[in-house]
């Protein structure tokens, strides 16, 4: 298995990002026979080039505001067309949207791969009953390096 990284730009919250993506259309009519209506989806420049090893439980983190704050598990990945004609890769996630401990990263261009070994716990991963801080409150805590 391996992850994904990725800036999330022009997001400043998780509640952004899941109203951006509440707002995407579909970016093709059908995606290996299943309907991609509902599930979020980015277009890349590069394929990457472990993406079976992505497709085997891998997830793709978002960096918002210059922490990684959220994963998404990766569905799909294969190739497409920009409205350009300039080829690409398609990448699908499910709805899903996980908080994770927030970590801090520089910002960088595109996406990198993230080893399942230096990705941050799910919030809810350590006997958390489910309950989270709001977000407010969890990024101004991180920012003073108490979580």
């Amino acid at each position: 298995m391996l992850h994904m990284v990725k800036l999330a730009v022009g997001i400043r919250s998780i509640e952004d990002l899941v109203l951006r993506q509440s707002l995407q259309t579909p970016p093709v009519d059908d995606l290996d026979g299943t309907d991609p209506t509902g599930m979020p989806w980015f277009r890349t420049r590069m394929y990457p080039r472990r993406a079976a090893e992505i497709l085997d439980g891998g997830s793709i983190y978002r960096v918002i505001s210059g922490r990684i704050l959220c994963r998404q598990r990766i569905t799909a990945i294969r190739p497409d067309t920009r409205e350009d004609g300039t080829a690409c890769a398609l990448v699908m996630m499910a709805p899903d949207i996980i908080p994770v401990s927030p970590r801090a990263m520089r910002p960088f261009q595109g996406w990198r791969y993230l080893r399942p070994e230096d990705a941050p716990p799910d919030l809810c991963a350590n006997g958390h009953s489910g309950d989270v801080l709001p977000e407010a409150l969890r990024n101004e805590l991180a920012a003073l390096c108490l979580i």
